[in-house]
C-alpha cells in the first residue's frame, strides 16, 4: 500500500452565503464554517495538495508535466501530434501555448492548498503544538516545491503566502526573480525544522527532513551559492557517497530497480510522487470521481505496436552520449540498457523482440526507463510507476558539482565516482575543475534522461544555445535566446490580472 494520503483525497471548497431566512446548513457539504476541525481535515487537505502535482494536465509531475520538462531538451523529441506539446518542444510556442498555462495553474493551485492550511490550522483542534509543528511546515515544503517549480519555468511570478479574502487581493504582481527565490529558500528552511527523518510505511511518500533539505540544497545550486548549496548536501551525504546519520539514503545496486513499479520508495528515493492504479478508470477526468491515481506517460511514450500513442523519441544525440565510455568490461553503460531500446541482439520490448517493432521518424531508440516494457502492453492506460522527483543520485551530483565550482574537483571525485562505480566504468582522479565539470556534465545527462533535468540544467551551465545547436533536435533554428530560457506568463493571466507583467523577452 503506497500512502495513505493519497487516497484521503477531498477537494476543498468554500461557497457563498445566502439571505439569512434560507440559509441552512447541509451536513453533506463541505464548508469552510463546517470544515477545519479534525486532524483527518488537515490530512485530506494535505492530500490533496500533494495530487496536485500528478494531475493528468496541471501537475508538474503528470504526463503533461513530464512532457514540458523534457520536451525543449536537446536528449528529446515530441511529434506533431498535440500541437501544445509540439510547439514548446521546438520552441514555436507562445504566450497562448496550452501546456506552460497548464502547469503555471497547477502550480498555483498547489500554493493556494498549502495556504488554506497554512491559515486555517489554527482552528483544529484535537492535535498537539508538535504535531501542528509538522504540518506547518509540510505544507511549506509543498508551497516551496511549487514557487521552485514557478521561478525556474516562468521566472518573475507573483507570491501569495496567505489566501487572497477580496477579489483584489487576487490580482498580484510579478516579483523578480531574486524575491521568489527567497520565498523558496524560506519555506524549504521552514520545512527543515520540523518535518520527521521519516514515516511509518503507512504514510511512505509524504515530504521529509531530507526532501526539504534537498530541495533546499537545490535552490541554492539553481543560484549558483556553491557553498550553501554544498552545506545542505552534506548533511544528505558524505564525500564518500554515503548518506549521514540519522539518513540511510544510498544508492540502489541496479540503477534500473529506479523505474519499476516494484521498487517505489527505495533506498535511493529522496522524494517521489506516488502513482497508483486506483480510483476512477478515466486517467483524464481531471479532478472528479471517474479520476485514476495512476499516469498516462508510459503509454503516451510506448510505440504503437503496445498500444502506445509514441509521443515521444529520444534523439540521436542522447544514443550517441551513453556510448562514449564502456565500462571495465568493455560493454556498454549498463544505464544505457535500463534507459534506451534499441536494435541490439535479443532486444526485447513488452514480451517480443525489438526488430519488431518499426522505429520512427529516423531515430534508433526508444524509451524504455519509466515504462511497463516488461508487460506485453501498455493498454490499461494507468501507469503506477513512482515518478522520482528526487534521487540520491541527484544528490550526490550537485554536491559533487557545487564541490568543484568552488575549486575543490578533489573532494568532487568520490562522489562522482559513487555514480560510475554503480556503472561499472573506472574511478576518475586527478581531474581539475574543468575535466570534472565536463565529467559532471556527462553523468548528469545520461544519469537523468527522461527525469526533466536536462533543459534546466543547460540553462544553469549557460549551454542551451551551443548544445541545442550541437544536436539533431527539431526546431533548433527557432530556438531563441534569452527568450526561450523561460517561458511566457500565459496570457490568460495577463488578461485577468491587471497588475501582472509579462516577462521582458516577451
Amino acid at each position: 500500500m503506497k500512502t495513505r494520503i493519497l487516497i484521503l483525497i477531498v477537494l476543498l471548497s468554500a461557497f457563498c452565503g445566502c439571505d439569512d431566512e434560507l440559509d441552512q446548513t447541509n451536513p453533506n457539504v463541505i464548508t469552510q464554517e463546517n470544515y477545519w476541525k479534525t486532524e483527518d481535515d488537515i490530512l485530506s487537505a494535505l492530500a490533496a495538495t500533494y495530487k496536485v502535482l500528478r494531475d493528468v494536465n496541471n501537475g508538474y509531475w503528470g504526463v503533461r508535466g513530464v512532457e514540458l520538462t523534457n520536451g525543449r531538451g536537446d536528449d528529446f523529441f515530441i511529434r506533431n501530434d498535440v500541437k501544445a506539446l509540439y510547439e514548446l518542444s521546438t520552441f514555436t510556442n507562445t504566450t497562448s501555448t496550452g501546456t506552460p498555462a497548464g502547469i503555471f495553474t497547477g502550480c498555483y493551485t498547489g500554493i493556494f492548498r498549502a495556504n488554506q492550511i497554512l491559515d486555517n490550522i489554527e482552528t483544529v483542534e484535537g492535535i498537539t503544538e508538535e504535531e501542528k509543528a509538522v504540518y506547518i511546515s509540510e505544507a511549506k515544503f509543498l508551497r516551496g516545491l511549487n514557487y521552485f517549480h514557478l521561478v525556474i519555468n516562468f521566472e518573475s511570478v507573483p507570491v501569495f503566502t496567505t489566501v487572497p479574502q477580496s477579489r483584489e487581493e487576487y490580482f498580484v504582481a510579478n516579483l523578480p526573480e531574486a524575491e521568489v527565490w527567497a520565498q523558496v529558500e524560506a519555506d524549504f528552511s521552514d520545512a527543515i525544522t520540523n518535518l520527521p527523518v521519516s514515516y511509518g510505511d503507512e504514510w511512505i511518500g509524504r515530504a521529509t527532513k531530507g526532501a526539504a533539505t534537498g530541495y533546499l540544497g537545490k535552490a541554492y545550486l539553481y543560484q549558483e551559492k556553491w557553498a550553501e548549496a554544498a552545506g545542505e548536501f552534506a548533511v544528505l551525504a558524505t564525500p564518500e557517497g554515503m548518506a549521514e546519520a540519522p539518513y540511510t539514503y544510498d544508492l540502489l545496486a541496479d540503477f534500473q530497480d529506479n523505474f519499476v513499479a516494484e521498487n517505489d520508495n527505495n533506498i535511493e528515493s529522496v522524494f517521489e510522487i506516488q502513482n497508483q492504479n486506483v480510483g476512477g478508470s478515466d486517467p483524464w477526468a481531471g479532478e472528479n470521481a471517474d479520476e485514476s491515481q495512476g499516469v498516462t506517460t508510459a503509454q503516451e511514450f510506448a510505440p504503437a505496436e503496445a498500444a502506445g500513442w509514441f509521443e515521444a523519441f529520444p534523439t540521436e544525440k542522447i544514443f550517441e552520449e551513453f556510448q562514449k565510455e564502456k565500462t571495465v568490461d568493455g560493454d556498454l553503460d549498463p544505464r544505457m540498457y535500463a534507459t534506451l531500446v534499441w536494435d541490439y541482439p535479443g532486444a526485447m520490448y513488452y514480451n517480443r523482440a525489438f526488430s519488431e517493432f518499426e522505429l520512427q521518424f529516423g531515430y534508433s531508440s526508444m524509451f524504455r526507463k519509466y515504462q511497463n516494457w516488461q508487460d506485453d502492453n501498455e493498454g490499461i492506460w494507468i501507469s503506477e510507476i513512482n515518478e522520482k522527483a528526487l534521487r540520491f543520485a541527484d544528490v550526490l551530483l550537485m554536491y559533487a558539482e557545487a564541490l568543484t565550482m568552488q575549486g575543490n574537483p578533489e573532494a568532487a571525485a568520490p562522489l562522482v565516482n559513487r555514480i560510475r562505480s554503480r556503472a561499472n566504468l573506472p574511478d576518475i582522479s586527478g581531474l581539475g575543475q574543468e575535466a570534472m565539470m565536463a565529467e559532471i556534465r556527462h553523468q548528469r545527462m545520461i544519469e537523468f534522461f527522461r527525469e526533466g533535468l536536462r533543459f534546466y540544467d543547460l540553462k544553469r551551465w549557460r549551454l542551451i544555445g551551443e548544445e541545442i545547436e550541437n544536436s539533431d533536435k527539431v526546431g533548433k533554428e527557432f530556438l531563441s535566446l534569452p527568450r526561450h530560457e523561460y517561458f511566457p506568463i500565459p496570457q490568460g493571466e495577463i488578461n485577468t490580472n491587471p497588475e501582472i507583467e509579462q516577462n521582458p523577452d516577451w
